[in-house]
């Protein structure tokens, strides 16, 4: 998933547009052969993710930086713990210092927000998984960072799966055309030879019916009340799978998972999730 050109035009992009002309703060006032170490420190706690970027946007910018990391994507930490050492020019360091950070500081939050439902459900056969409510040019990232947290991915892109929502329907009732035969012809698509998943969302449910006529793999119930939930895994009764999603909050979580649901999805751990405070303290 996140292959090296992926890592490498993140990087690009964000040093072009943090120092396009080089660190003039820096370079005015260290050293140019001045060495230092700085460590990272976490300020909360949290499950780390991006910390191998972390690490090459230091080298990005000057390969004399070196990365010594304490812990490895995917792992818990503690408020106080030192997650990393970096050692080297400094001005290539502070240079780094904020690139590296937000892409830490960010990644990290939506590992720890995801692995917060993951527990929520713990003990329960049910996926929390992402969506395409992703930032631009971040997806790659962000969809890792969800695995980090015990996530698990949802279709990458509008290129991988068929998923028809509340619009689609609505164009398809005023074309006067069944959703059953809409699913049907869905049905024919083949990527690299292979059948694609076909998810239909529904948020009525006297939708259900109608859908099920046309045998989908996925039911998606879009803000479904627990109550109305329960209903619905009980209507479908193993005729498709059943996914919930819309304004999901861990208050909401567990009782949703507790209707016999198999997949929970959630916007909110990519497009508005809170960064974890992440430090680079200067080392005495």
């Amino acid at each position: 998933m996140l292959n090296q050109t992926i890592v490498q035009e993140l990087l690009q992009r964000a040093f072009q547009e943090d120092s396009p002309q080089g660190d003039i703060s820096s370079s005015q006032v260290i050293p140019e052969d001045f060495i230092g170490e700085a460590d990272l420190v976490a300020r909360q706690e949290g499950v780390i993710s991006g910390i191998d970027i972390f690490a090459q946007a230091f080298g990005y910018i000057n390969p004399q930086v070196t990365v010594e990391r304490f812990i490895a994507d995917g792992r818990k930490f503690d408020s106080g713990e030192r997650l990393a050492r970096v050692c080297g020019p400094m001005r290539a360091i502070l240079r780094s210092e904020r690139v590296a950070l937000n892409i830490v500081q960010h990644m990290t939050g939506i590992a720890t927000a995801t692995a917060a439902f993951v527990r929520e459900v713990e003990g329960r056969n049910i996926a929390i998984k992402d969506t395409r409510k992703t930032l631009p040019g971040l997806r790659a990232v962000q969809r890792y960072a969800v695995t980090c947290g015990g996530g698990v991915n949802h279709r990458n892109g509008l290129s991988d799966a068929v998923m028809m929502k509340d619009n689609h329907l609505a164009v398809l009732r005023a074309l006067g055309v069944p959703v059953s035969r809409a699913i049907a012809h869905a049905r024919t698509i083949r990527i690299d030879g292979s059948p694609v998943v076909v998810e239909v969302e529904v948020d009525d449910p006297t939708q259900i019916e109608e859908v099920l006529s046309g045998h989908p793999d996925v039911i998606m119930l879009d803000n479904f009340s627990p109550e109305d939930t329960v209903a619905a895994v009980r209507q479908i009764d193993h005729r498709a799978e059943v996914e919930a999603s819309g304004n999901m909050t861990l208050e909401k979580v567990r009782s949703i998972a507790d209707s016999g649901i198999d997949t929970i999805s959630i916007g909110s751990l990519t497009h508005s999730v809170k960064g974890i405070d992440l430090g680079l303290d200067w080392a005495d």
